[in-house]
């Protein structure tokens, strides 16, 4: 077993780097250079799904012909990228394009009017054929599971995120409120926490960091200027030290456009998904998940959607997960595992008519989807709760309707993940590691001070290690305030 360590981090006391410029060699630029039109074939995991798939294809970089820039430079020389510069300039709305040496696939309209009421891989799953938690053995000692090796303490009110399992990112309020948040890195082997952004890179224009994910590749983050109704995504690499290097606007938009887009991370490749604002005047524009290397503003679309997303995008090991609407008249959202090197689609799964997941993820067992409102249809699946197959390995074939399936059937409020043998939820006041094999669940303890939403998962993905966290305030009649974010990690007791 692992000798416990503990770490402590408050105001001003942690390693700073600070800010590393606030303008990027890219966005200073008196003149972009001109970029050549990237395309690759995206292949359908199995045949015959082409009719019902999302467009995935042409990595092209053009203007989109109906977007305007938003106009405002502020410290930079030029107007920022928009997300409309990356997209497709339209060519007709019937059009088959297959480019460069693989070719890009576009679904042609025609095609699809022929087949709209065809959706292929729905999945149905009999009652029978769905365990819950109520039906496993809970387990009242969970260090017999697992077993806590590092503990840091952070400042009070820190959001995190672990998605490759060296590096955690960290959304750290600042002094005072001013910056509101700053951008933290937590070596998870050393438990260091460095200072990676002391402020948005655009302070002196109004904008405020927003959200963040990180990896020891580098960073990706959204800042907002709340008062102008603007966001901007960024990225930057890691510098080699713990911080990151010089920062690059990669997309912006106007909140009363575009929603502001949400993030995902996988290795060295930043992802974000724009939606448009039901009310906006882009309203019946797609939605867009896009693609860059972090530190790059050269971007891509990775996945188009015609019609919105149905959550964030899920940072999976080696891929990215979306769950887009099928090209069909009727309403399906399909599970999407796109590859982050080759740009493929390598699983689908669609779910029935109108089913809606509040999250999505992927695993060794496959896809992992959650809804947080139950229908009067579905069978197995129509329930509150976040579904996994419950098997050793994803299904064979992408034919998750054959497998059993597992449902922790508890209010879901983010994506689960995988550490060791064990599938992990953020139940009601714990995180929760649930072993299929051994039909029993475990919880780890909440914290004395605990808010009323208790630990939280912050892990995505299949990792060595699981990392939780926690806002604890408590005051204790024979002892001082405590108030502070609680960051615990877990790796599985050796066998």
């Amino acid at each position: 077993m692992t000798e416990s360590r503990e770490r402590t981090f408050g105001a001003g006391t942690h390693t700073s780097r600070g800010q590393r410029g606030r303008t990027s060699a890219h966005a200073r630029s008196s003149s972009r250079p001109s970029r050549q039109s990237t395309s690759r074939s995206f292949g359908s995991p199995t045949a015959g799904h082409a009719s019902s798939r999302p467009s995935l294809g042409a990595r092209s970089h053009g203007p989109h012909p109906n977007r305007k820039p938003v106009s405002r430079t502020g410290g930079f020389d030029k107007p920022l990228l928009t997300r409309r510069r990356f997209l497709i300039g339209a060519a007709g709305a019937g059009v088959l394009a297959v480019a460069g040496a693989g070719g890009a696939f576009m679904i042609n309209r025609s095609r699809r009017a022929e087949e709209a009421d065809t959706v292929e891989n729905v999945l149905t799953v009999p009652e029978a054929a769905v365990t819950t938690v109520d039906d496993l053995e809970y387990a009242e000692d969970s260090t017999a599971y697992m077993s806590k090796v590092m503990d840091v303490t952070l400042p009070y009110g820190s959001l995190v995120w672990e998605n490759d399992g060296k590096v955690a990112a960290c959304l750290i309020p600042g002094d005072d409120g001013t910056p509101l948040t700053q951008v933290g890195l937590l070596d998870l082997e050393t438990g260091t926490l460095t200072t990676a952004l002391s402020q948005a890179a655009g302070a002196a224009e109004g904008f405020e960091i927003y959200d963040v994910r990180a990896t020891s590749h580098g960073a990706l983050w959204i800042e907002s200027d709340i008062m102008d109704g603007l966001w901007r995504v960024l990225s930057a690499k890691s510098d080699g030290e713990g911080g990151l290097g010089e920062p690059v606007v990669m997309d912006e938009g106007l909140c009363e456009e575009w929603q502001t887009p949400t993030l995902a991370i996988v290795e060295d490749q930043g992802f974000w998904q724009v939606l448009p604002c039901l009310d906006g005047p882009c309203s019946t524009e797609d939605s867009v998940l896009m693609q860059a290397t972090l530190g790059s503003a050269d971007a891509s679309v990775a996945c188009t959607s015609h019609g919105r997303m149905a959550c964030a995008p899920y940072g999976a090991d080696g891929a990215v997960v979306v769950a887009p609407r099928t090209d069909t008249s009727s309403i399906h959202y399909q599970l999407t595992r796109i590859d982050v090197k080759t740009g493929q689609v390598t699983d689908t799964l669609a779910l029935p008519r109108s089913m809606k997941p509040l999250e999505v993820a992927f695993g060794p067992t496959g896809f992992s989807f959650a809804f947080d409102a139950g229908y009067a249809y579905g069978d197995g699946i129509a329930n509150i709760g976040t579904y996994t197959p419950d098997v050793e390995s994803a299904p064979s074939g992408g034919d998750y309707s054959r497998v059993p399936w597992f449902n922790y059937s508890r209010v879901p409020t983010c994506a689960p993940a995988w550490c060791g043998p064990y599938f992990f939820v953020k139940s009601t006041r714990s995180v929760c590691g649930v072993d299929l094999g051994g039909s029993t669940y475990f919880a780890f303890d909440a914290e004395d001070g605990a808010q009323s939403f208790g630990d939280y998962l912050a892990s995505s993905g299949a990792k060595d290690r699981i990392v939780t966290y926690a806002s604890l305030h408590d005051e204790p009649v024979d002892g001082p305030e405590v108030k502070r974010c609680s960051v615990r990690i877990w790796a599985p007791v050796s066998a």
